[in-house]
């Protein structure tokens, strides 16, 4: 049993209530135990009683009495330690990594692997990242998502009080995210914005988003742009585009509203009995988070770039698009 310690919150704790502070340091105290460590006072803030209910802040002295309890054991991260090779989780996260710092880490998913757990989904970024928790005994956090099937940049903050700011930065809109997609046809204007109203529906094959009319009951304003960087005859277009708004399926369901599907979409792709896919082109999802500029935690802006997946690159080396054309531009 250790002897009465001292220990300092640190900044990213700020305003974490305090038995969840312990809960992240300290696992194995019970809940009642720690209760009865307030009540006696033996545990205290800056030399003042508290509950467990109170928010710590930024260099409070938390008095920690004698328990019977370790503190929570380090786990290396992708900076404090890459010796977890043995793990699938950590070697494949670190096969996705883009970019990395002390506050943020940027991968670049793959199609076909889930941000979050859900039915019949086994294996998730969420879930893996537990492969990445740091010293401290905290585990990356998620601040924004990106389906299934949809391929690119995808945001993951270290620590807590990271969470929160890229978080507040995607809510209010403070982020610029650019997609690349291929879609049927040719849309009649070099460029344009979307803007409808979205409902989600449960369906047999799971949500599905659908066109709705202002008022009705569960829909929300989304808007999106796009632009046409290039295209394949009149059969293909590869497009530029931008959510403004961040909801469900937006960009999928907005470029099958203007009646230019995008190639490979299970849920919104649909054309003429006929239609058939032509050869050297994948039946997968043509959507790929390309670019992302959100405001760092630390200060400044962090941009970062995700290569395409292989089928997309397939398919442009197929119809001769030039990536940089897309890249020059912006």
């Amino acid at each position: 049993m250790a002897g009465i310690e001292h220990r300092q919150v640190e900044n990213d704790e700020a305003g974490m209530r305090l038995d969840r502070w312990f809960k992240t340091h300290y696992p194995g105290l019970g809940f009642g135990p720690l209760q009865k460590l307030l009540r006696s006072g033996q545990v205290r803030i800056d030399g003042g009683r508290a509950k467990s209910d109170t928010r710590v802040q930024p260099g409070q002295m938390i008095r920690i009495p004698p328990m019977d309890v370790d503190a929570k054991a380090a786990k290396a991260g992708p900076i404090a330690g890459r010796d977890l090779k043995h793990s699938s989780d950590h070697e494949l996260l670190s096969r996705m990594l883009l970019h990395e710092d002390d506050k943020v880490i940027v991968l670049n998913k793959p199609p076909g692997i889930a941000v979050q757990g859900g039915s019949g989904i086994n294996r998730h970024i969420d879930q893996m990242l537990e492969a990445w928790t740091s010293p401290k005994g905290e585990k990356p956090r998620l601040v924004h998502r990106l389906d299934r099937d949809t391929s690119g940049v995808l945001v993951i903050a270290r620590t807590r009080g990271a969470a929160q700011k890229l978080t507040a930065a995607f809510r209010e809109r403070d982020t610029k995210k650019t997609y690349w997609s291929l879609v049927m046809g040719v849309p009649k204007k070099r460029e344009d914005k979307i803007s409808t109203w979205l409902v989600k529906e449960q369906t047999p094959d799971g949500d599905r988003m659908r066109i709705a009319k202002h008022g009705e009951d569960g829909a929300d304003h989304a808007v999106s742009f796009y632009r046409i960087i290039e295209q394949a005859a009149q059969n293909f277009a590869w497009l530029e585009m931008e959510p403004y708004t961040g909801r469900t399926h937006q960009l999928r369901v907005h470029a099958a509203h203007i009646g230019h599907p995008i190639i490979g979409d299970p849920k919104y792709f649909e054309a003429e009995f006929n239609w058939a896919f032509p050869g050297g082109v994948q039946n997968k999802l043509h959507l790929h988070a390309r670019r992302i500029d959100v405001p760092h935690p630390s200060g400044g802006r962090l941009r970062v770039t995700a290569p395409m997946p292989a089928h997309m690159v397939q398919t442009w080396n197929l119809f001769g698009f030039d990536q940089s054309m897309a890249d020059e531009e912006d």
